[in-house]
Order: structure tokens, then sequence, then C-alpha cells
């Protein structure tokens, strides 16, 4: 097993990649980096996403170009501005003890004149988006006829996301005796073309398999009908409570209505789409990084190039229609030697092409069984107590520990403690799942079943006709989820937004959060609506109640709506928020 300075690099950035705590290249690194330092040809490397081809690329980049030049010597084109800024500061991690080098990360969404200054002040490596470098070009604010190295990464990344005009341009600008490294996790037809039109005579090396997918990395999939898609996404994060994840949806709108349904039910969660502003996007992506949010939801196109360390689950909220999208999903997570799973929720017809997938990416989906309600109550319980077990006793809590043995006496067991403890603590979550369908009771009657959520061995409960609590349509069209609309006189004024306020329902009403649908909420009342089956308890529970000094008011409304698919006319539809 070799290291860093085994690779030929100089011992600045040696020390550097010392500094971050590397320690041995991975397989791509190991491969690549001898052969750019020593041989004056152009190279295609592919692997997968995580495994290690900024460093691939960059160190052998920082070490050919010359600091004392100011003039512009190496480009490296990124798909977004994500993986743009991401690479410019690895870049400059991996420099940092080499004088008057200077790197640029130039994209759309940002002022353009600030860009130009740095470039008119000098810099040896630019990082680009090919739009943005293709306007540089076009105001003259950029020589690239001079360019030595020209790196393009995630280059399937890029054709996918429409930019081979672009690409094609800055190319057939630049001089023919440069060198082009060219990255990929994938090597479609369009990035073999840029290879013959622009490389001459490649050196290739390949890191598993061409279109395959990383070794790290568990796939596994439930067949879930598109009304408890959102629920069986809950199940998942409620059963496993450190899971820092991305999940992927097809559109915008669906971005944005899980992302704010999983805040209104208590997550740490946001979205990124196309339609927010740069800023917007930067502020998600830091906190997102900072790991303040838990759950990012995100369209295909506005998680392109998000590098996030540590991510545990990749959920596909619909199965991806584009085996590269695929790809580049699940390799946000496993990255770096770490193991991660891609979980996705699958419509039943759609496992014909997983199974399409699996020969295509040399993988395995296996199907997992969907957490009960029991067995999430049960690991949430057990992995409270171990926290209490494990938790260091404050100097002030122990200080009055004798006041509080004495306000106890001696009438409580252990035993009866620790469930008081739990049962106040865990109230709201025992409530949620108390009375919860299993939602396998319909993958058994497909003959599903699948492995243990746990990763344990196959379900062998069998049997049973479809759950009469829930699941799709009856066979006679029968209704089913019906809301009924209310009205309080409580608003943002006194609970500040509908996360809280749904928080307090149930709380008060003693109901779980999945039954409460639209909120329109406003200064001083809201309307709600709730299912039918639990409106009258909360009609009942919360009518003349007291909230901080004032008596609430609830009042039933005579208007029905119907959650689902079929009938009713459009204007229905926008209620259906699964």
């Amino acid at each position: 097993m070799s290291d860093f300075a085994s690779l030929g690099l100089s011992q600045p950035l040696v020390d550097a990649i010392g500094n971050l705590g590397f320690v041995t290249p991975t397989a791509i690194q190991e491969q690549a980096i001898p052969v750019l330092l020593k041989d004056e040809s152009d190279l295609i490397g592919l692997a997968q996403t995580g495994t290690g081809k900024t460093a691939a690329f960059g160190l052998p980049l920082i070490d050919m170009v010359d600091p004392k030049e100011k003039l512009t010597q190496a480009l490296v084109l990124a798909p977004t501005r994500e993986l743009c800024l991401q690479i410019a500061k690895e870049l400059e991690q991996f420099g940092k003890h080499i004088r008057s080098l200077n790197i640029l990360a130039v994209y759309g969404g940002t002022d353009i004149y600030q860009q130009i200054r740095s470039i008119k002040r000098g810099v040896q490596i630019v990082v680009a988006t090919p739009g943005r470098l293709r306007d540089l070009i076009k105001r003259k604010a950029i020589n690239i006829e001079e360019i030595e190295y020209v790196v393009l990464d995630e280059a399937d990344e890029m054709l996918n996301m429409g930019f081979k005009e672009e690409i094609d341009e800055i190319l057939s600008n630049t001089p023919e005796d440069k060198l082009t490294w060219l990255f990929s996790a994938t090597m479609p037809k369009e990035v073999r073309r840029i290879s013959k039109n622009y490389m001459s005579d490649p050196v290739e090396i390949k890191v598993g398999h061409a279109n395959s997918s990383n070794q790290d990395i568990d796939h596994q999939y439930v067949t879930v009908y598109p009304s408890d898609r959102y629920e069986v996404l809950r199940r998942f994060l409620d059963f496993n409570a450190q899971a820092f994840g991305l999940v992927f949806t097809r559109t915008r709108r669906d971005a944005r209505e899980v992302a704010d349904r999983l805040g209104q039910d208590g997550y740490s969660a946001d979205a990124l789409h196309g339609d927010l502003t740069q800023a917007q996007r930067d502020r998600v992506m830091a906190q997102f990084r900072d790991r303040r949010l838990q759950i990012l939801v995100a369209t295909d196109v506005a998680a392109r190039g998000i590098d996030v360390n540590d991510i545990t689950h990749v959920f596909h909220y619909n199965i991806p229609e584009d085996l590269a999208f695929y790809t580049h999903r699940s390799g946000r997570t496993g990255r770096a030697g770490n193991k991660g799973i891609s979980l996705v929720l699958a419509h039943p017809r759609d496992v014909s092409i997983l199974r399409r997938l699996e020969r295509t990416l040399k993988v395995e989906f296996s199907q997992v069984r969907i957490p009960t309600g029991e067995e999430i109550c049960e690991q949430r319980l057990l992995a409270q107590v171990s926290t209490i077990k494990d938790a260091e006793v404050n100097e002030q809590v122990a200080a009055l520990l004798p006041k509080l043995l004495e306000q106890l006496g001696d009438e409580l067991t252990v035993e009866e403690l620790l469930a008081k403890v739990t049962s106040i603590s865990f109230s709201r979550f025992l409530k949620t799942y108390r009375q919860a369908r299993d939602l396998n009771q319909r993958d058994r009657n497909r003959g599903g079943g699948g492995r243990d959520h746990r990763g344990g061995g196959r379900d062998r409960r069998g049997g049973g006709g479809r759950d009469h609590r829930g699941g799709g349509r009856d066979n006679g069209g029968g209704r089913r989820n019906r809301r009924q609309r209310l009205f309080i006189n409580i608003g943002s004024m006194d609970v500040g937004g509908k996360g809280p306020f749904i928080n307090m329902i149930c709380k008060e009403a003693n109901v779980p959060g999945q039954a409460i649908g639209r909120i329109d909420m406003q200064e001083k009342f809201t309307f709600f609506e709730v299912e039918e089956n639990a409106a009258e308890q909360v009609i009942k529970e919360l009518k003349d109640a007291d909230f901080e000094g004032r008596t609430i008011r609830v009042n039933a409304g005579d208007r029905f709506e119907r959650r689902g698919g079929g009938g009713g006319g459009g204007h229905r539809r926008r209620n259906n928020r699964n």
C-alpha cells in the first residue's frame, strides 16, 4: 500500500495532505497521479463519485503550474456552482503552502465584474461552470488561447445538463498542444465523442467498471403506492434516528412539498431546487454541510455536484427515469470508504426498472421491510435509554441529587422511575405510532415481504388480504382518508408558524401529526384539515381548552376533502400532499 509521498508529489503538497489527515491514496489517486506527473499525455479517469477524483487531478495540476506566472495556465470545468466551489476550496487547501498560487472559482449567479477583476490580478487555476466561462470569454475577460491544462470533471453530468454547446465552444478555443484530463463516473456516447474530438491518444484509467456503482453502497428498495410515500419516508427517518441524508424528487413542486411537510412534522429539513436564488442555495447548502439540516430534499438538477461528507442515506422519493441520474444520486453516499444506503421508494410496477438497473450497474437491489410503529418505538426507546446510560452527569444536577432523591422518596423502583421518565419524554412519539398501520401488508399480498429494514432475514409472516385500514382504493371505488376542515382561533401571532401549530394540536388533542392535512394560517386564526375519524376528537379535546390564558374556540366546517387521486375535480388535487 503506497502513501502520497511515493506518488511523486512535491513536499509542500505532501505536507498539506498530511495536515488534512489523508494518509493512503484512493485507487483513482494511486493510478492517476503518477501518470499525470510524469507523462505528457491526455488522460481519461473513470471512477465513481466520492472516490477522490478531485485530489487525483488537483494535486498534480498544482504541481504542474508555475505560481510565479500570473497568466491563467489551467482550467477546471465543473457542471454546477456547488461543485465548482467545492473543487476550488479543495485545491486551495492542497496548495496552501505554495506562495503566489491563486485559484479562482467563477460561476453564474454572482457578480461577474468582481470575477473579472480577480482574473486581471492574476490566477493560475480557474475553476468554472461552462456557462459563466463562456460569458467571460465573450467579454474577453479571460484568455484561454495559451491554456496548458484543461480538466473536465463530472463530464457526463455536464452533458446531461445540456452544456454540449458550451464545452465544444470552450475546447475549440484552447490550444491544440494543451493536455486534457477528463474525469467521469460514466462513459456515455457524448463523453466518448469529446474524448475523440479533443483528446490525443489518452491514457484510460478505470476504477471499477464503467457505469458501475460504488461497492460501499447498499442498494435497497420498498414497494409503496404514492399515497403512502411520505409516511414511508418518515418511518425510515424515525427508525434511523442518526440519518443524515438526501431525498431526491423529480419535480421542484415535490421538493418544496416534501421539505415543507418534514419541517411541519418536526424534522430539520429544507429544499434545494431551481427556483431558489444563488443566495438561498448557498444558505441551504451551508446549513446542510454544517449538519444544521438533517435532511436535504432536492431535484436531480439542483443536487448535481453536491459533495458533502458522511451522508448516510439517499432516499429516492421517485425512481429516476435516467440511468445516470441513479448513479449520481446514489453516489452522494458511501464516500471515502464509508458505508451508505440508497433506498428507492418504488411503485410496484417500477420493480422491473430496478431489475434493468441491476443488470446495467452490476448491483443487487434488496427489498427491505418498512418499519412498523412498534419497531420504531422500540428502536427509539432503546436508543434513548442508551443515551441516558452514557451521559455525563452535570455538576449542578449532582449537587441537587440529595433533594431530588428526597422528593422521589422510597416508593419508586428503578424500573418504575425509568418507565416514567421515558414515558414523559417520549409521549408524543408513542402517540404518533400508537395505532400506526403496517405498511408492509400490501407488499406481502403481492408476494413481497423483503429483507428486514435492519438488515435481517426475509419476512415470513405471510398472508392476509389488503389492509382494511389503508392502502389503495377498494374495488368498489370506496372513499378513504376523507378530511374535515376545522376553524380554530389560534394563529401565527400565537404559535409563530405551522410547525409549532401542529405540535400544539398533536399535544392538546392527542392525535398523530399525519392526521393533520392542509393548513391555512392567518395572524389570529387558522383553518386546517384533519382526517375525518380524528376530527371529533380534536374538537372535543380542544373546545374551551385554555391556551396561554386564552379560551380555544374550534368550529367544525361542513366541507369535506378527499385525499388521493380520482374524482372530485381539479381543485381537489392540490390537497393531495402525497
